[in-house]
């Protein structure tokens, strides 16, 4: 059977809906967005508290689920899925003779809030109670799984299983009832391996090499490989750079000064991984470069790193300033604790988190290491280049200055005949002078944009509100975490990373090895990467995951070591096929009997056309392009990142949201990715290219298409689609054609599932 599925086929699919989100996140939004506001803005009125003192309003409470979904004298608040028929929404957008609150309409932004939660469903935690207030109990927290440090186990005896990895995997298929399907052939390792570590198809060298290779340790040489190529920095900087939330404007683009330089933090990614940086170090340098006193003296090393968070959100501040610092800080708060340790510290931002023991004092401890650091350009050139460009900038104004005077002078005709006749002539001497020192002038220097300074502190925003002010929060880490440093006035930015990067942090490690692993299985031992929480998933594997992140910071912190150990392994190594009998049991494949057949990344699909037609520019690192232009062909992880304006090839293809920190991509099937693929400009160009290339491959046809094949698929063609391809080929155009055969028949190849999927 052909395994080449086309494109035309492609569009008589169904779409398929983009996927539920988990529970944990509809909670998650309701903590976030939705019951801070009832809190602040309804229960005064509307709560049972409210009814005991004689205050209630309409006969409505809001402080419990069934009262909200009960309603009040009017009917239900709030119908789960139905927007239009929902009271409260209504109320909230001053629709009719309802309007809340009635001392004026709440921003749009909150309003949209509520609608997004009600069509969600109107999920609420609440139940039927009214939660009293218990305080959390820290000593308590400290015994939940993934707060205690993580112990290295004892391997499980499996006599056949070769590595750790595969002992703890084994293990979990006895204890199931599961038996792992076969080891997959080495194309398809190949082609595994190179997508897994490079973004790329396997370079046919690297492919013809390995399939020679009869060696025991052939397929962790090509593992090496690959980790050694510059392109191995650039797939997993891409990662990370969803983590960060990596963009290069501001969702609100008036009154914010241009990040013109942001590519030089995407560029720090990309080196820092190609050298196997220390994972502790990765996030002390992201978090406080300027601050590490042993950090590289090259500032370039030393300061880009710091775009984690000079690069977050920035707000219009002449108008509510108060509110636009507090939605920067929880920026800063949110990204850092679920990029590292895999909490949501921010729904402790308005009261107490309901889930995890991070009371609302944490959290504004955390913000208070940010709340007066500046967003700022530091120079990434020698002190002495600095100094040269800073000196000739300031005597090319002196002189512009000069100029100006006597320029004014001459037109108000003061000073002497003299003066004024000599004006003229120095005018023009002037103007020369300054021409030359223009010419002259060094290049500004590079910059990475960055945060400097350390926090002053804050108190507690009751119930997150900026004007009302509670109790001290000194600054300080988690309580529920170990910290090398007492809270304070000391407690800063240093100090922040250093808790965080500490190896008797029961998180960091855990964090990033399981998100390691996330992104070569397609899911994680944890399946929710940034919340190890309450509400997060439990480890599937739990002592894996803990062998893992226990040798990770053993072996150096290094990444390298990490995929090394997971990719030479029989569980990374199994097919991709399904079994019946295992779909029985796990049909979600938890517990990896198989290999997960994956969907590239928009990122990736676009770079193996380029690659494939052999227009892929090998630049590594530099200035931003634009995806509009359909004739470049750089990686697109060089390409602009938009949170104002997405691009819509970006869009299109499942890319995450810019705004905000992400962990894990979704993955819609709409018929305008396959509009793309058919009518693009930019497709049309890699089919043209991929066309040329292979007709310059071969004597005959037969030659030419078993070389597009193997450039397209790492393989040759089956014989239905050698015979199918010849037949086509074959026929004559017509005069509507726009394209050759041979470009029609390399974009179908370029435009199929089989580049779209790796197995």
């Amino acid at each position: 059977m052909m395994r080449l599925a086309l494109a035309a086929a492609a569009l008589c699919l169904p779409s398929v809906a983009r996927a539920a989100e988990p529970d944990a996140q509809a909670v998650e939004f309701f903590e976030n967005k939705i019951r801070p506001v009832l809190v602040e803005h309804c229960y005064k009125c509307h709560s049972e508290d409210a009814a005991k003192a004689g205050k209630l309003k309409a006969g409505l409470k809001l402080d419990t689920k069934a009262h909200t979904l009960k309603g009040g004298d009017t009917g239900p608040a709030v119908v789960a899925g139905k927007p239009a028929d929902s009271l409260l929404l209504k109320s909230l957008k001053y629709e009719g003779e309802l309007q809340m609150p009635p001392k004026g309409k709440l921003p749009d932004a909150v309003v949209k809030d509520f609608e997004k939660w009600i069509a969600a469903g109107a999920v609420d935690p609440r139940g039927g109670e009214i939660a009293k207030p218990v305080g959390i109990d820290i000593e308590k927290g400290k015994k939940f799984w993934s707060f205690v440090p993580p112990k290295e186990p004892a391997l499980p005896t499996a006599p056949n299983a070769h590595t750790p990895i595969d002992k703890f995997v084994a293990a979990k298929w006895a204890e199931k009832g599961l038996v792992p399907v076969s080891a997959a052939d080495k194309l398809t390792l190949a082609r595994r391996a190179a997508f897994d570590l490079t973004g790329l198809p396997p370079a046919p060298e690297l492919v013809e090499a390995y399939l020679k290779d009869t060696a025991p340790d052939a397929f962790n040489k090509v593992v090496d490989q690959l980790l050694a190529s510059p392109q191995y920095g650039e797939k997993w900087a891409r990662h990370w750079l969803d983590v960060a939330r990596y963009a290069e404007d501001q969702a609100h683009t008036f009154g914010v000064k241009p990040k013109t330089q942001a590519w030089r933090y995407r560029d720090w990614v990309i080196a820092a991984l190609n050298a196997d940086m220390p994972y502790d170090r990765f996030v002390k340098l992201q978090l406080a470069g300027d601050l590490v006193s042993d950090a590289p003296s090259d500032p370039f090393t030393r300061y880009a790193g710091l775009g984690f968070i000079g690069l977050g959100a920035e707000y219009y501040k002449n108008t509510a300033a108060a509110q636009a610092i507090a939605e920067e800080l929880d920026d800063r708060v949110d990204t850092v604790t679920r990029g590292f340790l895999g909490l949501t510290v921010s729904c402790a931002r308005c009261h107490d988190h309901k889930f995890d023991p991070i009371p609302t004092k944490d959290y504004y401890s955390l913000a208070g290491i940010y709340m007066g650091t500046n967003f700022s350009d530091a120079p990434l050139c020698a002190p002495s280049e600095l100094k040269a460009f800073n000196d000739a900038q300031a005597a090319l104004k002196s002189a512009e200055a000069t100029m100006k005077k006597v320029q004014d002078g001459q037109k108000a005709k003061t000073g002497g005949f003299v003066a004024r006749f000599a004006a003229p002539h120095l005018v023009r001497a002037m103007t020369a002078d300054i021409a030359e020192r223009k010419k002259a002038m060094p290049p500004a220097p590079a910059v990475a944009h960055t945060v400097s300074g350390n926090g002053s502190g804050m108190k507690v925003y009751l119930r997150g509100n900026p004007a009302t002010k509670g109790e001290d929060a000194p600054k300080g880490f988690l309580q529920v975490l170990p910290s090398p440093a007492k809270p304070g006035s000391g407690f800063g930015r240093f100090e922040l990373a250093e808790a965080i990067a500490s190896k008797d942090n029961p998180l960091t490690a855990r964090v990033i090895v399981n998100r390691v692993w996330a992104w070569h299985f397609g899911r994680g031992l944890v399946n929710t990467p940034s919340n190890f929480g309450a509400l997060g998933d439990k480890p599937s594997h739990p002592e894996l995951l803990d062998w893992l992140a226990v040798n990770f910071v053993k072996n150096g912190w290094s990444l390298k070591w990490l995929h090394r150990q997971i990719m030479n392994t029989a569980t990374y190594q199994l097919e991709s096929k399904p079994n019946a009998g295992n779909d029985a049991i796990d049909a979600a494949n938890v517990y990896l009997w198989r290999g997960t057949r994956k969907r590239l990344q928009v990122e990736d699909w676009r770079d193996s056309l380029l690659a494939v037609s052999g227009t892929l520019s090998t630049q590594v690192g530099g200035p931003t392009f634009d995806l509009r232009d359909a004739s470049a062909t750089r990686r697109t992880v060089y390409a602009k990142v938009s949170r104002h304006e997405l691009n819509g090839l970006l869009r299109l293809f499942d890319f995450p949201d810019a705004n905000v920190t992400a962990d894990k991509r979704t993955i819609t099937t709409v018929p305008q990715q396959q509009l793309f693929a058919l009518n693009s400009d930019f497709m049309v160009n890699q089919a043209k290219a991929f066309a040329a290339r292979a007709e310059k491959l071969g004597a005959n046809t037969e030659e030419r298409v078993r070389a597009a094949y193997r450039l397209a698929f790492g393989r040759a063609p089956e014989r239905a689609e050698l015979e199918l391809a010849t037949k086509f080929l074959a026929l004559p155009t017509s005069a509507d054609d726009k394209l050759t055969r041979w470009q029609q028949f390399a974009q179908v190849l370029l435009a199929s599932n089989e580049l779209l999927y790796v197995d």
